[in-house]
This record gives structure tokens, C-alpha cells and sequence, in this order.
């Protein structure tokens, strides 16, 4: 069965984290993904570890489900082909700034001149008319200003960065929603448009949907910052041999934990019965639940918490993933044959449609694999190809660094 977008066609402009994800959720699930890359390729290309040169692990993991056509779009023949593309495309996306793409000729109204029905989805750094509208923009930069890096002194003592490309990953999701919302508006009245998806105030957004806390009232009520997270002792706690996550959140929780560790005393306390004070004693239950399972091992505990329905698991490290029971059960991760990378593993498209379910059909491309395909799609001459070849406008898979 084929995805939910299977028919649409969507140029991806975008390179490194954000907009890569973006368009692989988008081809996950059906879409002719054209990944337009410049002559030197998207920089994740050689990110290591990789087998040969170009294929690094981040490519290999954004950019499966997509085609590659190099186009060097400050040459006249390569903006040219891209807009013959626009006029059969759904959705261009691009992640550099907008007063790039005016640069280039491939501003919103040219593509508009194009295909009139084009969905022109950028991913921006800022919103257009402020003070840092038209700044670079990059994941680390976003977490600073988005409040990201200060809530980590909550618990660490000193602000820092998240360990993970947070913000890309995040607003990518932005993206393809913002996409596809513009997609079904085009659907029920046949529009184009020019859509933005800007990294900060995208990030701030979900940020402070918890952490806003007295700052929602104006007056405010108190300061910003969600008790629970703020709460030292929220943290993984230490077993005797480990570490384990759980978290008593209802009052049922509480009381059962209690009441399994052997303090029957707790069970009808205030700081638990009443969710006002429980909010206020936050981080003294979670004290109270630190010194408690100390002496358990880990096994013990997490059967204990199960039995007695509490929401608990291990903390699970990067090379455990590959074997927890649950990703094991399901078939989470895939091992495919790349025909140049040999065997890999790539996670599995975690949606479920029970009519139309995405998929990995298509391997991460090599540099301008599909670039003689896409141009002939484009109703481009074997002759106007080779010419785009002689002029570095284009590049094939066999002549790419």
C-alpha cells in the first residue's frame, strides 16, 4: 500500500540536520523526495564514522527515501532546470536564508511564476521583522536563546547544552507538519503559499509550555520554570548495581510506592493527597524516593515497580538500544543491503497507518546519483544534460568527488 503521500513531489533545498529530517519523515510516508544537492554534496556527508567518502552515518540516517540531483544553482542552467522541476512539484523547501534565495532568482514569486499552486516552505532561523531576523542560526545558538541551556542548571548547577541536535530534530517536526498543513489547505482550495518555520520562536513555544508557570499571568503569579523539572532530585536514581527512571506522578502512584517501600505512614500525608503541596514537595518525595531504592538492585526494583504499577525502566545506553525487548519485539530496527555501504541498521518509520503506512523504499543516495533521471523528468535533452555536465552546472553519481 502506498504512504499517505505518495503522488506528492517535494524539492528538499535543505542540508545538515533540520531540514534533512524533515523531508525524510516526508518520504517515510510516501512523497517523491528530490534531494537537490550542490556540486560539493551536503556537508553530513562526511560526518564519521563512514565506509567510503560521502556516505558518513548522519547522511546515511536523514536522507534515506530521497533522490539525489546535483544542481549548481549559481549557474544560469542549474536555476533554470530547478524551476522546470518547480512546475511539476508540490513543495520546495529550503533552510538558507530567504535573501539567499532571492539572490539566487528562486525567491517565493519566481517559484510562484513557476507553479502558481507551489507550497514555499522555509525553515528560518528567526521571524522575519525583529532584531536577529537574517542572523545565522544553528542548534547550539537556538538552546542558548530558547531558554533550553539555562533549564539545565536546574539540576546540573551551571547551564548546557542538551546532548543532542534537540532544535533541528524538533522544529524539523515543525516543518513537516507546517508542510503538510499547507498541503491539505491546498486540497480544499486549490492555494499555494509561502510558509515560515522559524527555529527560535518555534522552540520557545514548546519550551515554555510547562516552564512559563508564573509568567503566564500578567501580573505574574511567581517566576517562570516547571516545579517538577526544576526539582534537584528529579533525576535517574541509583540502585546498588544501576541506575533506574520511574516516576510516581498520580496519587495512586505515591501511594503505592510507599506503601511498597514500607512507609505506611506517607500514604494519607498531605504532600501526597493533596496535589497543591505534592507540586510544592516535589523535590522532597523525590529525595524521599532517592534514599529509598539505594539498597534495591536494579532487577529487584523494577520488578517491585511493576507489580505495583508504577511507571518505571532502565536507563538504557546507546548500544543497549539495539537490544531492549520492546525495539527487539517490534522489529524497530531494520537492517537493509546499501548498494555501496553494504549492510546497515536504520530505525523504522515509527508511525502506524492502518491504510496507508510509510516505509524505507528507497536507500540514501550517493552524490547526484539520480541527477540524469530527475533532469530527463524535467523534460531535459541527453544533449542539454551533457552540456550541464561540461559546465559543473550538474554532476552525475559516477564523475561526484
Amino acid at each position: 500500500m502506498p504512504g499517505s503521500l505518495a503522488g506528492y513531489r517535494i524539492l528538499d533545498l535543505t542540508s545538515v540536520f533540520l531540514g534533512p529530517f524533515a523531508t525524510q519523515i516526508l518520504g517515510d510516508n510516501g512523497a517523491d523526495v528530490i534531494k537537490i544537492e550542490a556540486p560539493e554534496g551536503d556537508i553530513t556527508r562526511d560526518i564519521q564514522p563512514a565506509r567510503h567518502r560521502g556516505m558518513g552515518t548522519v547522511f546515511l540516517n536523514a536522507n534515506r527515501n530521497k533522490r539525489s540531483l546535483v544542481l549548481d544553482l549559481k549557474k544560469p542552467a542549474g536555476r533554470d532546470a530547478l524551476l522546470r522541476l518547480v512546475k511539476s512539484a508540490d513543495a520546495l523547501v529550503y533552510s538558507v536564508r530567504p535573501e539567499a534565495m532571492e539572490r539566487l532568482g528562486l525567491g517565493y514569486e519566481a517559484c510562484r511564476a513557476a507553479n502558481p499552486k507551489i507550497i514555499y516552505a522555509g525553515a528560518l532561523g528567526f521571524r522575519p521583522g525583529g532584531p536577529y531576523s537574517g542572523k545565522a542560526a544553528y542548534d547550539d545558538i537556538i538552546q542558548g536563546l530558547s531558554g533550553l541551556v539555562a533549564t539545565q542548571a536546574f539540576t546540573t548547577g551551571e547551564p548546557r547544552y542538551i546532548p543532542s541536535s534537540i532544535v533541528d530534530k524538533i522544529v524539523g517536526v515543525h516543518l513537516v507538519y507546517t508542510i503538510t498543513m499547507a498541503l491539505l489547505h491546498r486540497e480544499r482550495t486549490g492555494e499555494g503559499q509561502h510558509v515560515e518555520v522559524p527555529m527560535l520562536e518555534s522552540m520557545v513555544g514548546f519550551n515554555m509550555l510547562e516552564h512559563a508557570a508564573g509568567m503566564l499571568f500578567d501580573p505574574p503569579l511567581g517566576e517562570p520554570g516547571y516545579s517538577r523539572s526544576k526539582a534537584p532530585f528529579r533525576r535517574p536514581y541509583a540502585t546498588k548495581d544501576g541506575y533506574v527512571c520511574m516516576l510516581p506522578y498520580t496519587l495512586r502512584h505515591w501511594q503505592n510506592f510507599f506503601r511498597m517501600i514500607g512507609r505506611d505512614d506517607m500514604v494519607d500525608d498531605p504532600r501526597i493527597t493533596d496535589p497543591a503541596k505534592r507540586s510544592e514537595s516535589v523535590d522532597e518525595l523525590y529525595r524521599m524516593v532517592a534514599a529509598a531504592v539505594a539498597e534495591w538492585t536494579t532487577q529487584d526494583l523494577l520488578s517491585a515497580l511493576d507489580e505495583a504499577d508504577i511507571p518505571a525502566g532502565p536507563v538504557n545506553r546507546l548500544e543497549d538500544l539495539f537490544d531492549d525487548p520492546q525495539l527487539k519485539a517490534t522489529g524497530f530496527f531494520r537492517t537493509i543491503d546499501h548498494p555501496t555501504e553494504g549492510r546497515i541498521v536504520l530505525a523504522d518509520v515509527p508511525t502506524a497507518f492502518s491504510k496507508s503506512p510509510g516505509g524505507i523504499d528507497r536507500h540514501a543516495p550517493l552524490l547526484g546519483e539520480h541527477s540524469v533521471e530527475l533532469l530527463r523528468e524535467a523534460g531535459l535533452s541527453d544533449d542539454e544534460i551533457s552540456a550541464m555536465v561540461q559546465d559543473g552546472a550538474t554532476v552525475t553519481a559516477g564523475e561526484a568527488g
